[in-house]
């Protein structure tokens, strides 16, 4: 199982809560030069787009200028404002695109052992030590897709050389690839997969592609079991 976390980007302005739909007009305007013509390239009606623009200014301060005279007959531009405004939700737009993309890998098991805080949990790829509710016995073992990490098994470390204490051998069946980070999935055993966020230049370097080989580690502490009754009863 792999449960992918849904993010909107908006920023919060003195109550005033900013979306994609209001940087899309501020660009319509930018591009235009007229809040007649931005709105009709957005399809909305000039009173709206207006009354809107009376909002955000309340919030932020004025967003746009009134050019009158001119070769062009003057129109609309943006202030310094609206442009501070669109680098600040386009830079927080990009921050969160790179949580969005962080995903859990879901493994459900059985409490056999404990020590303190750390749990052995016995699930169907093997055991997995894992951070674990007092008294929980059977549990959901989550692992973030940030926190694996993806070596060539001929290069993998000895157990005792690192901190990764939960270590699988794997196949990848699925590489997504984006600007700078990839999304890898690899099939472990009974048909259970894991996910994981490797760098383009070290999904390169490790020839990463659906077929290949692959070891998949992470820590104890980067797997958080829930308690399946827990869950139930809340």
């Amino acid at each position: 199982m792999t449960i992918e976390k849904g993010y909107t980007t908006t920023l919060s302005v003195d109550g005033v809560t900013i979306d994609r739909r209001d940087v899309e007009m501020l660009e319509a305007i930018d591009d235009h030069g007229s809040m007649h013509s931005a709105a009709d390239e957005l399809g909305r009606s000039y009173a709206r787009l207006q009354n809107r623009i009376v909002e955000i200014e309340d919030a932020v301060g004025p967003v746009t200028e009134r050019q009158r005279g001119g070769r062009g007959g003057g129109g609309t531009v943006l202030t310094q404002n609206a442009h501070d405004l669109r680098r600040r939700f386009d830079r927080h737009a990009a921050e969160l695109d790179g949580v969005a993309r962080v995903t859990e890998s879901v493994i459900s098991g059985t409490v056999r052992d404990r020590t303190g805080e750390l749990a052995t949990v016995e699930t169907a790829v093997g055991s997995i030590l894992a951070l674990a509710p007092e008294n929980a016995s059977e549990v959901q073992v989550s692992i973030r897709s940030d926190a694996v990490v993806l070596t060539d098994p001929d290069e993998t470390p000895r157990d005792d050389d690192t901190s990764l204490r939960n270590r699988f051998s794997g196949t990848v069946s699925d590489v997504e690839s984006g600007d700078a980070i990839d999304r890898v999935t690899v099939r472990l055993a009974d048909e259970t997969t894991l996910q994981a966020l490797v760098t383009r230049a070290s999904a390169e370097r490790l020839g990463l592609e659906a077929g290949r080989s692959i070891t998949a580690s992470f820590k104890a502490t980067a797997a958080r079991g829930i308690s399946v009754d827990s869950r139930s009863e809340s």
